[in-house]
């Protein structure tokens, strides 16, 4: 519990109309996406650098926790005040800084939301590739903060590779700038590449400096049904062989396609097992060419069905299928444990198949779909929290999923980040040294341990 005092002390800062203490008011910040819920002691709303670090110096000094949080949309727990403290918002750091059409670089602060950036610089004919799934509420701070990737990446790569540099406040309340405005810069220790995915743990931001490139003149969407998961995959890969980067390559498997079958608004074939969802981007004439050469290749791998969109609503009508499919899942059971696993491409088959003999055996539903185009597929274990033997099953089934994971050389996490939930997980894919490394990096940035306790590494093993 934090004091009166210590609550006076940062009203001083920011104001009284930026803190937040009544119990009632705290519940909203007290949760995420994952549902689960702890309780800050305060929210408080800085709106300037300066106030950032005179809070985190005082945080410092007076040991309290300090739990940074955009819009609360996280999937690991990352901005969840799990041992109590002070929620640092990002509402009143919003703004879009500067747009610069001659450098491609746009200047924005960490509240800014992901889909509004989006608008704003395609309004100039430029671009900003990464749009994970929760876009129009997400903002650019929490996507650096876990790295974000969503269903673009195959071709543009994740929000790591679009930030240049970034103003952060050190949990001793330095402020510090990182990185570079210029496409090249190699001078000192890449802090900015360190800060990325960090999860909140080492600094606040306060300034992200973002790499922007030219608007694609013209895209064009295509889904095509399949009669099993290994033929869609291995059409997958045969894409990626001819030379065709599409924008997107989603992939959805049978399960999933039940249940959003009233919502796609068009009947599929019935022995379909997988569909892909693919898009391609560029200038008119190349996007024909590889709409043409993407339909031959799902034909050759033998496509029960293929549509290409040919205007702005059919393109619409396929999105739908996949914008539905995670809400939709809930007709199965109603919660669900969600895992962003990546696996090379050429063993998604195989990661599929090992996921229903799992479902089999612990008698649980477990959906899949995700982006095929980069080997990263959202592993949905359906189940009812209220069942404990379901609870008991889910625990058992996302450790083998890991355990198959890591034998695959694949990933416990493409872009969810660990926060709580994958915590107890990490040992399994980073070694003992690896994590001592880690924990030494996070005791030289945050010598108290007050930023966003309890996070990535297990409790007390960052001490």
């Amino acid at each position: 519990m934090i004091s009166k005092a210590i609550l006076r002390k940062i009203q001083d800062v920011v104001g009284p109309k930026h803190l937040i203490k009544d119990p009632a008011a705290l519940a909203e910040y007290a949760t995420d996406a994952t549902e689960l819920a702890f309780l800050p002691d305060a929210v408080v709303f800085p709106g300037s650098t300066r106030q950032v670090s005179k809070l985190l110096h005082l945080a410092t000094e007076k040991e309290f926790p300090i739990i940074p949080r955009g819009a609360g949309s996280g999937m690991s727990g990352g901005a969840l005040a799990v041992t109590g403290g002070v929620v640092l918002g990002t509402k009143r750091f919003n703004h879009i800084l500067s747009i610069d059409t001659d450098n491609l670089v746009a200047k924005v602060e960490p509240g800014v939301i992901t889909a509004h950036l989006q608008a704003a610089v395609e309004k100039v004919d430029l671009f900003y590739p990464p749009d994970p799934a929760s876009l129009n509420i997400s903002t650019i701070g929490g996507n650096v903060a876990e790295c974000a990737g969503g269903l673009r990446a195959v071709k543009y790569g994740v929000t790591r590779d679009y930030v240049l540099g970034m103003t952060i406040v050190l949990p001793t309340g330095e402020i510090v700038k990182t990185g570079v405005e210029t496409m090249k810069g190699v001078a000192g220790y890449d802090l900015t590449r360190l800060i990325i995915g960090s999860e909140g743990t080492l600094a606040f931001i306060t300034e992200i400096t973002l790499r922007l490139i030219p608007k694609p003149a013209t895209q064009n969407t295509m889904i095509a049904f399949f009669p099993d998961v290994s033929s869609a995959v291995q059409t997958v890969s045969s894409i990626i062989r001819n030379k065709i980067i599409p924008t997107i390559l989603e992939f959805m498997d049978r399960l999933c396609l039940d249940c959003v079958r009233d919502e796609m608004g068009f009947r599929f074939p019935d022995n379909a097992e997988a569909m892909l969802l693919i898009e391609v981007d560029g200038d008119a004439v190349l996007v024909g060419q590889n709409t043409g050469r993407i339909r031959q290749v799902c034909e050759q791998g033998g496509a029960l069905k293929f549509e290409a969109a040919v205007d702005h609503v059919a393109s619409e009508r396929l999105w739908g299928a996949r914008r539905n499919v995670s809400p939709a899942l809930y007709k199965l059971r109603p919660h669900k444990v969600n895992q962003d696993i990546v696996v090379p491409r050429s063993r998604m088959s195989e990661l599929v198949d090992s996921m229903s003999k799992l479902s089999r055996a612990h008698g649980l539903p477990i959906a899949n779909f995700g982006h095929a185009g980069d080997g990263n597929i959202h592993v949905n274990v359906m189940l009812d929290k209220g069942n404990p033997q379901e609870v008991e099953s889910a625990r058992k089934i996302v450790t083998s999923l890991f355990e198959t994971v890591i034998q695959m050389g694949g990933t416990i996490s493409g872009e969810h980040g660990i926060g709580i939930t994958k915590a107890p997980y990490l040992e399994m894919e980073i070694s003992k040294a690896g994590l001592e490394l880690m924990s030494r990096i996070k005791n030289a940035f945050d010598p108290r341990g007050i930023l966003n306790p309890g996070k990535i590494f297990r409790s007390g093993s960052a001490s």
